[in-house]
């Protein structure tokens, strides 16, 4: 990149305090927005098992899906600190604000890097084996869009691994439709952050940052993310075939379906102003939606069985 990314000095001094940090930390890494991501993990353990994993084995699950989201969070605002500082949308983001330390952020993506692996201990051997793959693929995420339009995918590939560990998790094996479970959350992921990345198009461009949308435009962008959704529904119903999942989950795809065309319905090419809305809160109600539905599912077939 030919634009010097040096940070501006800090105008506001650091969180005061153990508690302060971590609650600023928590807040930039928009510790809430879990549960996008942690619906599908949980789903793929119900896949493997047939039915509700223990309770030992929920925990667990759940502590990796923290760990793995903070990590990748967290890493990936220390990674992009420079770029935010120049960005009018994030500069006053905790590290490039000054609002938090480097040093705390790489502690606690160290941290949480940690919690990730100890989870995988405690769920399964080759669970914690593979543990550092997951890991590697988090962090370079945040690295890709230097260098290529399809950081999107890497984006939606590292999400895709949930349901595909939670199912390695407790049985210590592969199936195809674990696999097109991660595929479908790939796909919705990756979707979804085209449609996310459309507001930064003319900064992206004027640092030569690398984006599908920088690249090709918003509608371009618009439309792809609609046939990355719509794969995505298409991979689903192939896994409920596989799984010889009924009526519930047939209906929660539905829901989940026209809730995606109503998120490409309010953002359009000449019109992104309602793109936090779309990203935010539709992204949130399609997982609770995932799960409540496929989950009910999963435990009819396991009760008539």
């Amino acid at each position: 990149m030919s634009t010097n990314l040096s940070l501006p000095p800090a105008p506001i001094g650091s969180a005061p305090g153990l508690a302060g940090k971590l609650h600023t930390t928590l807040e930039m890494i928009k510790f809430e927005h879990s549960i996008f991501a942690l619906p599908f993990a949980l789903v793929g353990g119900m896949l493997a098992v047939h039915g509700w994993p223990t309770w030992r084995q929920v925990f667990w699950l759940i502590v990796a899906m923290v760990g793995a989201r903070s990590a990748a969070m967290t890493f990936n605002r220390i990674a992009d600190r420079k770029i935010d500082a120049l960005n009018p949308r994030t500069k006053m983001r905790a590290l490039p604000a000054g609002r938090l330390t480097l040093r705390f952020a790489v502690g606690f993506t160290v941290l949480s890097c940690g919690l990730l692996a100890l989870a995988a201990w405690e769920l399964s051997p080759l669970a914690f084996k593979l543990s550092p793959v997951a890991i590697a693929v988090l962090l370079f995420y945040s690295y890709t869009k230097r260098f290529t339009m399809l950081s999107h995918l890497v984006l939606g590939f590292a999400d895709g691994i949930a349901p595909i560990a939670a199912w390695i998790a407790l049985r210590n094996d592969i199936s195809v439709s674990i696999l097109l479970v991660g595929g479908a959350v790939a796909l919705w992921v990756g979707g979804f952050d085209l449609i996310y990345a459309c507001q930064d198009i003319e900064f992206d461009r004027s640092i030569s940052i690398h984006s599908f949308p920088q690249r090709y435009g918003v509608a371009a962008a618009l439309y792809t993310s609609i046939a990355c959704h719509v794969a995505m529904v298409v991979l689903l119903v192939e896994v409920i075939r596989l799984e010889s999942l009924g009526w519930i989950a047939i209906i929660g795809l539905a829901l989940m379906a026209a809730l995606l065309a109503y998120e490409h319905a309010i953002v359009t090419p000449s019109d992104l102003s309602r793109l936090n809305a779309a990203f935010f809160n539709v992204n949130g109600y399609i997982s609770l939606i995932f799960f409540l539905t496929w989950g009910a599912d999963i435990l009819k077939n396991r009760m008539i069985g």
